[in-house]
């Protein structure tokens, strides 16, 4: 029986073969959908970044406000995700933004369009001063025990629809102080997941600096970028931190969590 469809997956008919030497059998799997999605913000040309092309707009708000093109939602108009067949069986996602005027400034002097391979997190930038931008401290202070970071990885596996059933999906999630998941946003890139939630968030009116998340990636220094301009308190990841993610955040005053398990972490 082919399993059932979930939204941001397609089936694909493979063999299985086993190292016993049974014989392989045929069967179907849902592979999760990678998809050039092309930002175009105010009639300008952003970036292309290969996403899973679910919750877009969300996407798009959560990449403005990380990107800095804006300075809260109440900037941001409107988004409209269409897609684009460029024949030959090639196609993606046209995903145009509308900002306020506010939002016209930083925009004209970063727009580039470029394809961030893996959605790197760094489209337009184009000098080391940009990437290593000052960025206001993390003022937020929560108290978020231990026991509420495992309390919310305990949970985590059941709220990601996406990755249960192909297994290659990114997510991130926010979280209350009790460990309680409020939002869940999947992706095949793990900076496309955050700026999901970053989006999904702001629209639904939680306030990031009252919460902390909880990332099935590694910790690299964009994601911490992302989390410090987000206002976020606490940071945690599934995955180990790399030494210029530790050094942000130390130097930006979050909370960096990283190799959370069932039984134990590591605190930053």
């Amino acid at each position: 029986m082919a399993p059932m469809p979930v939204d941001g997956t397609r089936a694909f008919p493979f063999r299985e073969e086993f190292a016993d030497g049974r014989v392989s059998r045929a069967l179907e799997r849902p592979l999760i959908e990678e998809a050039p999605v092309a930002l175009e913000i105010n009639g300008v040309g952003y970036a292309v970044m290969m996403a899973t092309p679910v919750d877009l707009e969300d996407y798009a708000l959560g990449f403005c406000l990380s990107e800095q093109l804006i300075a809260s939602p109440h900037e941001f108009v409107s988004a409209q995700a269409a897609p684009v067949d460029a024949g030959g069986g090639a196609g993606g996602w046209m995903l145009r933004v509308q900002l306020g005027a506010e939002g016209a400034a930083p925009l004209l002097e970063r727009a580039r369009l470029r394809l961030a391979e893996g959605s790197c997190g760094l489209c337009g930038i184009e000098s080391l001063e940009q990437v290593m931008r000052p960025l206001q401290p993390v003022t937020a202070r929560v108290r978020i025990g231990a026991d509420a970071i495992f309390s919310a990885a305990a949970q985590m596996r059941d709220q990601q629809v996406m990755g249960r059933a192909t297994g290659a999906a990114h997510a991130a999630a926010l979280c209350d102080p009790t460990g309680k998941i409020r939002l869940v946003r999947e992706d095949v890139g793990r900076h496309n997941a955050f700026d999901k939630l970053i989006g999904a968030a702001a629209r639904e009116g939680l306030v990031m600096a009252d919460h902390f998340v909880l990332l099935t990636a590694r910790c690299s220094f964009e994601l911490v970028q992302k989390a410090v301009i987000a206002g976020i308190p606490l940071l945690a990841t599934i995955s180990a931190a790399s030494t210029l993610a530790c050094e942000q955040a130390a130097s930006h005053g979050l909370k960096l969590v990283s190799l959370v398990r069932q039984d134990s972490l590591l605190e930053l």
